[in-house]
């Protein structure tokens, strides 16, 4: 008897070749001639940031956000140092242009700033900068909220800390 795929293993492997058509080069137009502002043509193009870090590090935080209407799915990762200030972010993106250069921005912005400071950044900046159009302000909610969803692994896994700390001194 020979193995038999299991649906998700299918559905993986969909989802690998799904990936590797949309990194395969296109012949057609180029974003700028889509209508994306530069500013998103160039994020796009030179994303920054662009990895993972270490899920299980307790100073890591990761969001996992995503729209089910357009498909977009972002994960957005931030290292913090022990004074509380963000030392490093990343980012991983499936989604359009504009999805993708509001994730490059958003770890721009936050590298260097508190834990509090990063709270504040909101899609309606990361849009204004970017020049979205209204039909990709969703792209900017994503990166606000992947942001949000990172600082809150991230203040979590600390949280879990001092609990296991306080346990520790009891014991």
């Amino acid at each position: 008897m020979g193995w038999t795929p299991t649906l998700p293993s299918v559905k993986m492997a969909a989802l690998r070749a799904a990936g590797t058509a949309l990194l395969r080069p296109r012949s057609g137009p180029a974003p700028a001639a889509l209508g994306y502002h530069k500013k998103v043509v160039d994020h796009y193009e030179n994303p920054r940031n662009v990895g993972s870090l270490d899920r299980n590090d307790k100073n890591v935080g990761t969001g996992l956000v995503g729209a089910p209407a357009c498909g977009d799915v972002m994960k957005l990762q931030v290292q913090v140092d022990e004074n509380g200030k963000i030392v490093d972010a990343r980012f991983k993106t499936f989604g359009c242009g504009s999805a993708i250069a509001s994730s490059s921005l958003a770890t721009e912005w936050v590298k260097g700033k508190t834990v509090d400071e990063a709270l504040k950044i909101k899609n309606t900046d990361i849009a204004k900068e970017l020049c979205l159009p209204p039909v990709k302000l969703h792209c900017s909610m994503l990166a606000e909220d992947a942001i949000k969803a990172a600082l809150a692994d991230y203040k979590l896994k600390q949280d879990q800390n001092k609990e296991s700390d306080k346990e520790a001194d009891n014991a």
